[in-house]
Parts: structure tokens; sequence; C-alpha cells
């Protein structure tokens, strides 16, 4: 079943969910759910009550072994395939059929919070757990997937995606093992990555229930965010050169301060970026002056340029807008400034259909939905090169996220899940 076949057979169950009414009223278990959030939070749990368990640390291997005892217990049979990544397999009963994926990634950031991925994780397995429990067998076969190591660079689901080369394996994590040792500590192998990728095609779509992270669907009091798509990520290291000399005795007018320059950069990306409409977003986030003295006028600047949004034109533009303000600041102060782009990474649109499918479903559980697109990356950004894909965005309080603080309420996450839940069984109807 190829992306076209897949598109034209959800356009009958686009409408009315015309679920069976058995299907239509299953609901989640909400507060057995939340408890597995709380359980799997205690693996990492730090004094600030958020979690630090980053991939490849004992943390992080504990929360894996709990995690698959659920996902038994949800009657999935549960495999480590070869890059480490989870998976819970359940037939359906039609063999002809690809199979509907979800899932997310347990892992956090250095000293993050206890609900980014593992929402997504821990709600995948409890709508596989409620599917058991009642009994629904899906027509096509069902993959839960708990991807690894989605904070360092998505690694598990760019591994089913396009595969891993060798550099990206020798890459150091913040476990302070290379992905290559990282992969064997979790029970992968890695002399056997060609076996997890995945054709375009043999995956009939993915969805991916996940916190929102920002602040926007909280301050609206919006129960559900249907995700339009994952933006483009474009990252450049940015080198000023200007001259060192003494901070005493070189006359203002006859500096070349590569810092003052950095400041009249940093000004100018923020109104580039402000300047036209949309939800584009630009950020200065590291600057290091050198030499770094006080008695001497900066001579080097390193610094850093980040531009995001779903539209990959819009990003070109803006950077050349940044870049016709650059060639001002260089004739102004004397510098000289140089872009190395190190990272860009294409945005990647959910799928309309499946969009309309999740808002449907959210409809006719009583909630109100909002389209909006994701400003973070997220396992589904690689799958998308596989199939179509679906995201479920719950409120995040205060829109606060990689941080202890993080927190979305049990209801919202009960919610989620059944969103999930209910675009998972409408999928299910597609041809």
């Amino acid at each position: 079943m190829n992306r076209r076949d897949f598109s034209f057979g959800l356009m009958a169950a686009t409408g009315a969910l015309a679920l069976p009414q058995t299907q239509d009223k299953l609901r989640v278990n909400g507060q057995r759910l939340n408890q597995h959030l709380a359980e799997l939070a205690a693996f990492g749990k730090t004094p600030e009550g958020g979690t630090h368990r980053v991939a490849y640390s004992d943390e992080d291997l504990k929360a894996r072994k709990y995690t698959m005892e659920l996902m038994r217990a949800a009657k999935l049979e549960v495999s480590i395939d070869a890059v480490g990544n989870l998976v819970g397999r359940r037939a359906g009963s039609d063999a002809g059929l690809k199979p509907l994926m979800i899932g997310s990634h347990i892992d956090s950031v250095p000293q993050g919070g206890s609900y980014d991925g593992q929402v997504g994780s821990m709600g995948a397995i409890e709508v596989a757990q409620t599917l058991a429990e009642a009994n629904v067998k899906l027509r096509h076969p069902l993959e839960v997937v708990i991807f690894q190591n989605e904070e360092g660079g998505t690694i598990g689901s760019h591994a089913l995606a396009k595969g891993l080369t060798e550099r990206e394996l020798d890459l150091k994590t913040n476990s302070g093992k290379t992905i290559r040792e990282g992969i064997k500590f979790i029970g992968g192998d890695p002399g056997k990555l060609a076996s997890v990728v995945r054709r375009k095609g043999d995956i009939a779509a993915y969805v991916e229930l996940h916190i929102e992270q920002g602040g926007i669907l909280h301050q609206e009091k919006i129960n559900i965010g249907v995700v339009e798509g994952i933006v483009s990520v474009n990252w450049w290291d940015v080198t000023i050169e200007g001259f060192a000399n003494h901070a005493g005795t070189t006359p203002m007018n006859q500096r070349k301060d590569a810092l003052l320059a950095a400041a009249k950069y940093i000004e100018a990306v923020n109104r580039v970026v402000t300047s036209v409409p949309g939800r584009q977003v630009g950020t200065v986030g590291k600057i290091q002056a050198l030499p770094g003295a006080y008695n001497v006028v900066p001579g080097k600047v390193l610094t850093s340029l980040g531009l995001r949004d779903l539209d990959a034109a819009k990003v070109k533009m803006l950077f050349e807008r940044i870049q016709t303000e650059v060639r001002q600041i260089e004739q102004a102060t004397g510098t000289k400034f140089e872009f190395k782009q190190i990272n860009e990474t294409p945005p990647a649109p959910t799928d309309e259909r499946i969009r309309r499918v999740i808002a449907d479903a959210a409809k006719q559980l009583g909630f109100t939905t909002k389209l909006m697109p994701s400003g973070a990356g997220h396992d589904a950004q690689e799958i998308y090169n596989l199939c179509p894909v679906g995201m479920i965005f719950v409120p995040s309080r205060d829109g606060i996220s990689h941080s202890p603080r993080e927190f979305s309420t049990p209801d919202d996450i009960t919610n989620g899940a059944n969103v999930l839940l209910h675009t998972l069984l409408a999928l299910d109807l597609a041809k």
C-alpha cells in the first residue's frame, strides 16, 4: 500500500466516522495511563521533580525494561530491533494490509521533564491495552514503537527511515557512550542495522501523541492540537572577524569591534524575522567573544543562527534578508561575517486526511481543536519519509518543556490518548 493508495482509502474514513457502536464507546483507562507515567518518571527522577534519563544511561535501560513489561501486559509481541527500538506487534485480521504504527520515545534531555515523549509512549501502550481488553482486533496489524534516543537526534526513527552512517554511529552522546556503544548497551546489534530500514509504503500510517511543548493550547484553553506539520530546522555557525586591539589606546572610530557587529547582527535577526507575517522563528542562541578580556577590543565572535518554519521557501527568504543586513553591518563596522550551515532538516507536513481524522475524532469526543505547526522536532519527522503521518498535541502548562517544570494535566493526557485511540480506529477503516 503506497501513500497514494492509503490516502484515497482515507477519503472514505473522513466525513462522519462510522465506527461500530462497540468501538465508538471505547475509552482508555486514564487513571492507569497517568499511573504508568508516574511510575516511568521514577527512573531518573531529579530533586527538582523532573527527569534525567538520557539515552543509553542506566536509568534509560531500567525504564526500557519497565516499558517492555507494560507492552507485554497490553498483549503485544515485544522485541528489540537491531538499532534498539522497542517494538510491540499485534496481528490484524487482514494479512494483506500494512501495519498502523503509533508510539514515541522515553529518553529525556539532561535535567528535563517527565512528559516529553513519555506521554506519547505510555499513551500508545494504553491504547493497545484498551483494544486488548475490549477484544477489538484491528484489520491492520498494529505496531507500537518506542524509539530510542529521540532527544539525541531521532536516532531510532532515523535508522528506520534512512539508516545510520558509520560517522553517526561514532558520535558521542550525553551518556558518554557513542551511538554504536549505546545500541549494544540497550540490546541492539550495530552490525545488523540494515535489517531495521523500512521501505516507503511498508507502513500504512504513523500517528504520534505528544505534549505541545509550547503555550498556545494552554493559553487559548484548547483541548487538542492537530499538527499540520513539523517545521524545518536550519542552523548556521556564524564567525565574525574584526581586529583585536588595545581597548585603552584604540580610538572608537578606528575600531573593528567584532562584538559590536554581533550586537547589530542579533538585533537585525530579530527585526527581519518579525517583519513578515507568520509563525516563523529566528534565534541567535550562542555567542563567544575572543579574546575575551577587559582591555582588548574583541577581534572575533563565534555565534549562531537558527531559522524554523513550515515553509522552506520562507526560511530561504529570511536568510537572504539577513544576509543583506549583514553586508551593511560589515561595511559599518569593518568586520567580516562567515556563515557555515551545520543542519538543514526539511519540513515534514502531516497528511491532510489524517489531520481530518484526528479533528473528527476529537470533535466527536467533545474536544476543541486547533490546527497548528510543531516548532520542535519529533520521530514523526523521520517516519514522514516512509508513510503518511499525523500528530496529536495536548496542552503544556505555561508552555514549559525540557524543564523539570514541564507539566500536562492528567485530564489533558487522557483526552489525548482517547483521540489517539479513536484516530487509530478510524484509520483502520481505510481500505
